[in-house]
């Protein structure tokens, strides 16, 4: 795999020669790989889907080492207690408490604000469960922030972490959604997510 090709230099390294080399050498074994690139620019969301199994998070941690990039991302906070908490912050983790109202949007959007240069990473559907769709968090997010979001997906049956095409929300969150809908549509996770029924 060309890894210099994939991630630009505008992008933050993780600099880590260990993980760099584990998640490059897991990806070998597994057969999974990474395909796409990122694009040249210092902000973006990076959207992925579809999220249907806990394999996801492990196949993104060992994608995220093998790029070696600095990213961040929300985890429930309830993941960030003892050992694996400390891990949760070592790959990018922010802890965030679902069950309280706050504006999470906003303070995304404050972050990005506040950066040179941020790479933020979600799942928009929020959840594995096969009978939910996506959420509109990460296009408030994107066009409130000014950032692109790159569609990237865990596509299963090619083991490929592939990151997609960029795409600039308009505002309109009905016709984002369904142009982000359209495009994961025939991209398969591990299991089926109802609104891919064909």
């Amino acid at each position: 795999m060309e890894f210099d090709r994939i991630v630009p230099a505008c992008y933050e390294r993780r600099n880590n020669a260990f993980t760099r080399t584990i998640g490059r050498l897991l990806l070998r074994l597994s057969g999974w790989r990474v395909t796409g690139e990122l694009p040249e620019v210092s902000k973006i969301v990076v959207s992925v889907a579809p999220h249907t199994t806990n394999w996801d998070f492990v196949i993104g941690v060992v994608a995220l080492w093998a790029l070696d990039i600095k990213i961040s991302f929300f985890g429930k906070h309830t993941l960030f207690s003892g050992l694996f908490g400390r891990f949760m912050r070592s790959i990018g983790g922010i802890p965030v408490d679902r069950s309280k109202p706050h504006g999470i949007v906003g303070e995304i959007v404050e972050a990005f604000d506040r950066s040179e240069k941020m790479l933020f990473a979600l799942a928009p559907e929020g959840t594995r469960q096969l009978d939910k769709g996506f959420r509109t968090g990460f296009l408030h997010i994107a066009f409130q922030a000014q950032v692109p979001i790159c569609l990237a997906s865990f596509n299963f049956p090619d083991k490929a972490v592939h990151l997609g095409p960029l795409f600039h929300p308009t505002g309109d969150i009905d016709a984002d959604l369904r142009y982000v809908e359209a495009y994961y549509r025939p991209i398969r996770g591990k299991y089926v997510k109802s609104w891919q029924a064909t």
